[in-house]
């Protein structure tokens, strides 16, 4: 099932980064491209929701549509982090916390199915709440203004990042209390 409406949905995650990334090399004004990467990013991270949903609803779930969808999300978390950092709307020190759990928690995640233990790496509500406040604060980042006139996304964004880097180190340490004793027999 590498073809179905979940998968290319999934897929347009992917393809969204060069998009978004190229969106501040065009001649336009910040504001502009604030606000279309931001609209963007929205609308591209909405399709993790969606893409999940429409699995289910049409029976369309695949083995490579597990594997691609939280491949996608990191993909387009990591790079839109990178554009915040080179924008300076994002520190450094964020970034690579966040990117460094992902690498380290997907190789954990890739040895564990090796193994044969993948439940003991299970995706948990931590790392959920952890994705959610990303997907909420890099749009903030992204935008950079005034929304509504009263809310300053770039202050707001700027503590839901951090907020998000705390809940990384947070579901890194869940993921790897459980995986130790997995790790600790197979030692043996």
């Amino acid at each position: 099932m590498f073809l179905t409406i979940p998968t290319v949905m999934t897929w347009t995650r992917i393809v969204a980064i060069p998009l978004i990334v190229g969106i501040f090399y065009l001649d336009m004004t910040p504001a502009s491209r604030n606000l279309i990467a931001t609209v963007m990013f929205v609308v591209f991270a909405a399709t993790d929701w969606l893409d999940g949903f429409l699995a289910r609803k049409l029976n369309q779930t695949s083995s490579f549509g597990a594997f691609l969808d939280p491949v996608a999300d990191k993909f387009l978390v990591c790079a839109s982090l990178l554009v915040l950092v080179h924008l300076q709307r994002a520190d450094v020190f964020v970034a690579l916390i966040i990117i460094g759990r992902e690498i380290a928690i997907s190789a954990l995640r890739e040895w564990m199915a090796l193994i044969g233990a993948t439940k003991s790496v299970a995706v948990h509500m931590l790392g959920k709440i952890k994705t959610t406040v990303q997907m909420i604060a890099i749009p903030f980042l992204l935008f950079d203004g005034i929304l509504f006139g009263i809310i300053n996304t770039n202050v707001w964004g700027t503590w839901l990042i951090w907020l998000s880097a705390i809940l990384t180190v947070w579901s890194m340490a869940y993921y790897l209390k459980k995986a130790i004793p997995e790790i600790r027999a197979r030692a043996k």
